[in-house]
């Protein structure tokens, strides 16, 4: 194949389940499509949370224990490759349309530079040509020649209604967006990604498009705000009540306390939140489909690799929790279809083998036939996506990190749990019977998934798990003793010169 294209797309904070071809009442069918054509991953997990620490794992293919941006903010260390430097390396200029939320390393840039003063950074080696986030400036001036008046701040584009009357107070749908959805900034950010690739020509491109939606605000403009009904929304996995809740681990009753993590009392405005979630999702599918169309028009959609993810989940009121955090897999799941050109023999497969977004990057760089770089923690899905076949030493479980410190308003919440900084951490290993949650400085987790796949009951004080939990605390260690940072290891110094070894993961 002459030129070969990459669309790297990630939607944020999107639930595995979420897509009608899995049978969920959302409805996405230019992603059915997609999935159709590709190989759709039901197994697939962020490996940490939010946001910054899930796409740094994301884009240079390490687990948190080895990059080390485990917050919105903390810096990732400059020394780390990830796949647009790679890209570059071998030619290509990947394009940004939308935001990689990298903290940059502060070493590599003077204290005045525009940024350090955000974790919204564009990762190294990516040409960002828009850039959106929570100030979406590219597409407030857009608005603005379109005749509206800029709010003050511009993010106010994100949460300005029509006159309605939201659905916990008596009205039947939530409120819509003042914008109209042809002026939304998901179809703002997908027209700017067709025009750049049509000034591409016959140049091999590499696109992240990197969609703010279905992420909050939950505020979705007509139809899309009406198309489930917030009455039919009203089921959540969880506790009876919040005390409940709170008695499973002291992590969270800390959380459900937290400002901005439980979820609303009235679950009515809950049931509203989740409607516009899930219309956001169908808004981004349709906007996904007029470029899945571009791409097949202009006779690229042969010769185009399609990867779409997300960077993690959302609680949306389940454990009475909302946002993305802790442990459980409502906040971790996420959705993974990639479609190659050049794998036609399997064509809508489903693969329910453990994947994670640390097997992005390999993958991506391994389709292009660039030599995949030794710190990558994943391992390239090419193999899969071809044959349809596991590899014999696949993983046979998930892994993902949380990294709960606050560095500026931390000290109640670490008071509060008796940790200190460094403590505030918790890893997960989640395989198909068990999930083990191992936290620094307090009591551990333990979920018989056969029989509680809620996560409602902690059984690791039972005495007939024990056993269990000690077998899978010797499976964590022993992962993490695996997936230590090795970017040197397979290099030694000899009298003969340099010689290297490079070592398989699993």
């Amino acid at each position: 194949m002459r030129v070969k294209n990459i669309l790297f797309i990630t939607a944020d904070q999107w639930r595995a389940e979420c897509l009608s071809t899995l049978g969920h009442l959302v409805q996405t069918p230019n992603l059915d499509a997609l999935a159709a054509e590709g190989v759709l991953f039901k197994q697939h997990y962020a490996n940490a949370v939010p946001c910054g620490p899930s796409r740094a794992s994301l884009h240079t293919g390490m687990y948190l224990q080895n990059h080390r941006s485990g917050t919105n903010g903390t810096p990732l260390d400059a020394r780390h490759t990830n796949w647009a430097l790679e890209s570059r390396a071998h030619g290509y200029d990947p394009a940004l349309f939308g935001y990689t939320d990298t903290a940059n390393d502060p070493r590599a840039f003077d204290p005045s530079h525009e940024f350090m003063k955000t974790y919204e950074g564009p990762l190294p080696g990516i040409k960002p040509v828009i850039m959106m986030g929570t100030y979406p400036d590219a597409w407030a001036e857009w608005l603005g020649q379109q005749g509206f008046e800029i709010p003050d701040p511009n993010w106010k584009f994100y949460t300005e209604k029509k006159p309605a009357t939201e659905f916990e107070e008596g009205g039947r749908t939530a409120a819509p967006l003042a914008v109209p959805k042809e002026l939304h900034d998901t179809y703002f950010m997908v027209d700017r990604t067709v025009e750049y690739i049509e000034k591409q020509s016959d140049t091999p491109w590499i696109v992240h498009l990197s969609l703010l939606r279905p992420h909050p605000p939950w505020v979705a403009p007509e139809p899309y705000n009406a198309l489930y009904p917030p009455e039919t929304l009203m089921d959540f996995n969880r506790q009876t009540d919040r005390d409940t809740e709170a008695d499973l681990h002291p992590f969270v009753r800390t959380f459900l306390n937290k400002p901005y993590y439980g979820a609303p009392p009235d679950d009515k405005k809950t049931a509203r939140l989740k409607a516009s979630y899930y219309g956001l999702m169908t808004e981004v599918d349709h906007n996904l489909g007029r470029l899945f169309d571009y791409l097949k028009s202009s006779g690229q959609w042969n010769n185009t690799l399609i990867v779409f993810t997300s960077d993690h989940g959302e609680q949306i009121g389940d454990h009475w929790l909302i946002g993305k955090l802790g442990f459980f897999d409502e906040s971790y799941r996420i959705p993974l279809i990639v479609r190659a050109p050049d794998a036609a023999l399997t064509q809508g497969k489903v693969i329910d083998a453990f994947t994670e977004n640390v097997d992005i990057m390999p993958t991506m760089l391994d389709w292009l036939g660039i030599d995949i770089p030794q710190q990558c923690d994943g391992k390239s899905l090419m193999p899969i996506v071809r044959h349809g076949e596991v590899p014999t030493n696949w993983r046979d479980e998930a892994h993902w990190e949380y990294d709960f410190r606050d560095v500026v308003d931390g000290e109640k919440m670490e008071s509060d749990l008796g940790l200190t900084q460094h403590q505030c951490t918790l890893n997960v290993i989640r395989d198909e019977h068990y999930k083990y949650v191992h936290f620094t400085n307090l009591p551990p987790l333990f979920f018989d998934l056969k029989k509680d796949p809620g996560e409602l009951i902690n059984v690791a004080e039972d005495p007939a798990y024990l056993p269990k939990v000690l077998e899978y605390a010797q499976k964590m260690l022993s992962w993490r003793m695996n997936h230590d940072e090795q970017t040197l290891t397979h290099i030694a110094l000899t009298e003969e010169g340099v010689v290297e070894r490079p070592a398989e993961r699993y």
